[in-house]
């Protein structure tokens, strides 16, 4: 366990490494400056902004301080939306907010999904299992801008039961978190569906009915164990996403969370902050698909990472 631990730390290096080239010079392929404003800058102005941040020197010496800089924990200061607050001040303030929406989704999302899935599994072919396929359907279909537009319009405008902004009170969390596990929550329980399908075809299942195992822990103890692993799977990259904020779900509701400030950086060309928050995207991900992997070993016995299998 401890050889396979190092290993994907040194990929992960390596890919954080690529994600940071790649970023780098995407940014810098996109038109504008993070000095350009409604007031006309002087030429002269803005070669010292250039100079003063580092900007006029050539790419490679760019990316080469960022990278230095930033294995030290130090990504620099905002350009332009909190001009020379350092990034990671910003990161700091921004993501406790958007942990906390993305908890509360990823929690009601799997202990809905998972349920729901299973028994769907159970009764196949019936009129619940058909049911829940068209809501699953339906789910997976709709972008969460319009799942999240729908719900503003319905329960904030026209019937005014929850607040439209902000996340002042606990009403406030039910349509942002709604809205940001309603797709996993659906695709969890189409996981599910297939999954303990899959499991209940399998002849250890059909022993421990011989057996005369109740049915009920037949599927929640036996078939269930197993066909969590694929759910579990998708579960590593979602709680990364989801827990580093909805882009699309924050800007809606307009909450000040990491997701919504990433977008705005973007925007406004401040480059420190989108190379930051990037950065901080990716390392949840090869930090929670290492999680799960470990987990795989508490799940299933069967699987060795030492070998891979």
């Amino acid at each position: 366990m401890f050889k396979y631990i190092i290993k994907r730390i040194l990929q992960a290096v390596a890919v954080l490494l690529l994600v940071t080239c790649i970023t780098f010079f995407l940014m810098k392929l996109v038109p504008g400056s993070p000095f350009a404003s409604e007031k006309m800058q002087s030429p002269e102005v803005l070669e010292a902004l250039n100079k003063k941040y580092g900007l006029d020197e050539p790419y490679l010496v760019q990316l080469k301080k960022f990278i230095v800089n930033a294995a030290k924990g130090e990504f620099g200061v905002s350009l332009k939306m909190q001009k020379d607050r350092p990034v990671i001040d910003i990161i700091k303030e921004m993501l406790p907010i958007s942990v906390k929406l993305g908890l509360i989704a990823l929690l009601w999302a799997t202990l809905v999904g998972v349920p729901l899935g299973s028994l769907a599994a159970y009764h196949r072919d019936e009129g619940l299992d058909s049911f829940l396929r068209v809501l699953t359907t339906i789910g997976i279909s709709a972008p969460g801008f319009v799942v999240a537009t729908l719900l503003l319009l319905l329960f904030g405008v026209k019937l005014k039961v929850l607040p439209t902004m902000g996340l002042e009170s606990p009403k406030s969390y039910i349509m942002p978190c709604f809205s940001l596990g309603f797709y996993p929550m659906c695709y969890i329980a189409r996981l599910s569906r297939s999954s303990m399908l899959d499991a209940i075809g399998q002849y250890y299942i059909r022993t421990a009915r011989a057996k005369g195992v109740s049915e009920r822990k037949v599927l929640f103890k036996h078939a269930l164990k197993n066909a969590f692993i694929p759910v579990l799977t998708y579960l590593g990259p979602l709680t990364a996403g989801i827990i580093t904020g909805s882009m699309v779900v924050e800007s809606v509701f307009s909450v000040q969370g990491l997701g919504r400030y990433f977008i705005n950086s973007v925007l406004n060309r401040d480059y420190p902050i989108i190379m930051a928050t990037t950065l901080f995207f990716a390392f949840m991900v090869i930090v929670m698909n290492l999680v799960v992997d470990i987990l795989y070993t508490f799940i299933d016995p069967r699987i060795d990472l030492s070998k891979g299998e």
